[in-house]
């Protein structure tokens, strides 16, 4: 039997070995991890406040805020053709908290310039496509064309004399005439804006004949009777417009394949952990699958155009392609 005050000493040892075995497991037992998200998650997108991007972000963003308890923040900043939005995510951390609004005009730069410092295919992870707005080829009712076949014959039957504008240089929408232009033998001058709205404002008004745009666009202007809607570059008539037809429908041989689209989805820096990026891509087909929200992207002139991460990279590779074909044929420079 220990003395008394050996006793006590030894009660005192045994209750601080006790504490520190605890803290020894506490501090080796795994932390355990917030479930994403945990704070707001931002979107970068490269376009201006309203278009077809931005309405994407936010309406897809304000469902998503709403199913994660956060916030989702959009931020719009554009410049350098929205390359330098691009950085930025590409340079965020890979923790899914900054996302990008992804387009096919990032697709387009890709292969433009050679430069850019990142690489679409290798430094970013893909989570899918949401929606699309088609791009509509359309006249001023003032002109008697009133098909893609009679717009072709007139090209044909006067080349070089026909002008037609378009949201810009470099962009789907001249991307898409230019592989039209080549597939048809046929040549057009074009003339390019600094938007889709003063494109199709300037056709409404007068002073152009024809412009290549976004149907969301053109659409308000079409119901009105100011615009005659010629075709739609896409693989399929819109939903949100079903009446109007596609290039392939125009019964011109050449063009029975055709298709140009212009989409949207979401990408996230690469790096971004697996679990992640499934959690985000399955609350976003979540999302997606509720048919009054899909109404109301068509209110808002947007189509549904879902494809998963690897459908989207597939794409995304097809149209590198195209689109570098088409800087060839057209002989397109960087501005």
């Amino acid at each position: 039997m220990l003395p008394l005050g050996a006793e006590e000493e030894a009660s005192t040892l045994r209750t601080v070995l006790t504490a520190c075995v605890l803290a020894l497991a506490l501090c080796a037992a795994p932390a355990r991890a917030q479930p994403f998200p945990a704070k707001p998650v931002k979107v970068i997108v490269t376009f201006t406040v309203g278009g077809a991007a931005d309405l994407t972000a936010r309406l897809i963003g304000e469902r998503l805020g709403e199913l994660w308890k956060q916030q989702v923040l959009v931020e719009n900043r554009i410049g350098a053709g929205g390359r330098i939005g691009v950085e930025a995510v590409h340079r965020s951390p890979p923790d899914g908290y900054t996302l990008l609004l992804f387009s096919n005009t990032h697709v387009i730069n890709q292969v433009l310039y050679k430069d850019q410092g990142f690489d679409l295919l290798k430094d970013f992870t893909p989570l899918g496509l949401t929606t699309s707005t088609p791009m509509v080829l359309a006249a001023n009712p003032r002109v008697p064309t009133k098909s893609l076949k009679e717009f072709t014959e007139l090209l044909r039957s006067q080349p070089g004399k026909v002008d037609y504008t378009t949201c810009g240089v470099a962009t789907a929408h001249h991307f898409a005439m230019e592989l039209y232009k080549h597939a048809t033998k046929t040549y057009a001058v074009h003339i390019p804006h600094r938007g889709c709205s003063p494109a199709v404002a300037d056709t409404v008004g007068g002073q152009i004949d024809y412009v290549v745009a976004s149907l969301a666009a053109v659409l308000p202007f079409a119901r009105q009777g100011k615009l005659r809607v010629l075709g739609l570059t896409s693989d399929k008539r819109s939903p949100t417009a079903p009446d109007y037809p596609t290039f392939r429908e125009s019964g011109l041989p050449e063009l029975k394949d055709f298709a140009v689209e212009n989409y949207y989805g979401f990408m996230a820096p690469g790096g971004t952990p697996k679990q992640v990026a499934a959690k985000m891509e399955a609350d976003i087909r979540q999302v997606l699958s509720v048919p009054e929200f899909v109404s109301r992207l068509s209110n808002a002139g947007l189509d549904l155009f879902q494809y998963s991460p690897a459908q989207m990279m597939e794409l995304v590779r097809s149209d590198m392609d195209k689109f570098s074909r088409a800087i060839t044929l057209a002989d397109i420079k960087p501005e």
